[in-house]
């Protein structure tokens, strides 16, 4: 699978108030038409992460 064939992405933010930059990151990756997404603000990240973003993809079989 690629960035193309993401549905669904759930972000997950250690300081909310860098939103703004990872939307800026999330839009140049994903491009102007992303897929849906959600985006919740949690401050006890796995190891000290400042950012986690898991994603559910679907590919269309061949």
């Amino acid at each position: 699978a690629t960035f193309e064939d993401v549905v669904k992405v759930n972000v997950f933010v250690s300081h909310m108030q860098e939103f703004a930059a990872m939307n800026h990151a999330y839009i140049a990756i994903m491009g102007e038409d992303p897929p849906a997404r959600i985006t919740v603000g949690r401050a006890d990240l796995a190891l000290g992460a400042a950012v986690e973003i898991d994603c559910i993809a679907y590919k269309k079989a061949a």
